[in-house]
């Protein structure tokens, strides 16, 4: 048998005044009647920056600067009668009105509009990666739950992340549950959106929540995705056999880590950013880089694959970002 070849696809993510340029693909070709982002294949001897550039130019007549060009999110899907490999980059400008210049309808939309079911499988991670923020905050240890409402409470107004995981190891389960309903409540106040931590029960008892992350000794355990959509799906990875399960599981995104050595593992050593980099390559999800990080990490991890970076340290020692 043939193998499938791999069709190596440039998408561009253009942006102007909030709102992303969406085409519609026409109705004769594959996957034709859905929405998808400009771009197309690149070609023998091109860059993927200069494909974008020219597939953005001759669809839609924008000229892109291809310096200014950011990466999103790199993605392997297979579709069964062809594979592609999703190289998705950025543009925060463009010069020109666009036009569908192969006949194709095109407009602008706000990205919280863009649904799943619009688009072809393979661009879920993209929709992700456009809604989700580059910092993805976590929560210390709640060692006194009676000051934790403050602490929480002043992170919020200093660091206003727009999304924030309540882990905080070592409560009981009835501790976490009315720890997590004030903590809805003051994010809810900060426009932060709020992920629990631990078992899928969690969401029914508190449905008002973002999402839910599983550790990896919870997330093993499932085959198929352990709560309904709507709800954003996080799962902690380590390897690729950790991020295959977690793309089964129809993941939203992972944490992948520790990049670096961290104080809550001491002694352990980090993966480093060169294996960071090789285990985003392969997620079919955004991937949050995870472990001894600091603000100044982000554009290291974004150059890696990252959607961004998460943790402890950054936002709830009162640093700020």
């Amino acid at each position: 048998m043939t193998p499938v070849q791999e069709i190596h696809v440039a998408v561009g993510v253009v942006f102007r005044d909030g709102k992303v340029l969406i085409a519609r693909r026409p109705d004769h070709v594959h996957q034709g009647g859905l929405l998808e982002f400009p771009g197309g294949k690149v070609e023998a001897g091109e860059t993927v920056q200069q494909a974008l550039v020219r597939e953005i130019r001759e669809e839609t007549g924008l000229r892109i600067d291809p310096g200014l060009l950011e990466p999103v999110i790199e993605i392997r899907h297979d579709y069964g009668d062809k594979r592609v490999f999703l190289d998705v980059w950025e543009a925060s400008s463009a010069e020109g009105d666009p036009e569908g210049l192969e006949g194709q309808a095109i407009q602008w939309l706000d990205v919280q509009d863009l649904a799943d079911v619009d688009f072809p499988a393979a661009n879920r991670p993209i929709i992700r990666a456009l809604k989700l923020p580059r910092r993805y905050a976590i929560t210390g240890s709640a060692g006194d739950p009676s000051a934790f409402p403050e602490q929480l409470r002043q992170r919020l107004l200093e660091t206003r992340p727009q999304l924030c995981l309540f882990r905080a190891p070592g409560l009981s389960d009835e501790v976490y549950e009315r720890l997590a309903g004030w903590s809805l409540e003051a994010c809810r106040a900060s426009d932060s959106l709020l992920m629990l931590h631990g078992v899928p029960s969690l969401l029914e008892r508190l449905p008002q929540a973002a999402g839910l992350h599983l550790p990896w000794r919870e997330a093993r355990q499932y085959s198929a995705r352990p709560i309904p959509e709507g709800y954003l799906l996080a799962i902690s990875c380590h390897d690729e056999e950790e991020i295959a399960h977690a793309e089964q599981l129809q993941a939203d995104f992972i944490t992948l880590g520790p990049v670096k050595p961290t104080s809550s593992h001491p002694g352990a050593t980090g993966i480093g950013w060169e294996r960071f980099q090789a285990l985003a390559a392969g997620a079919a999800m955004p991937v949050y880089a995870l472990g001894g990080l600091v603000p100044d990490d982000t554009r290291a991890a974004r150059q890696a694959g990252a959607q961004g970076i998460a943790g402890i340290g950054f936002w709830w020692s009162g640093n700020g970002y």
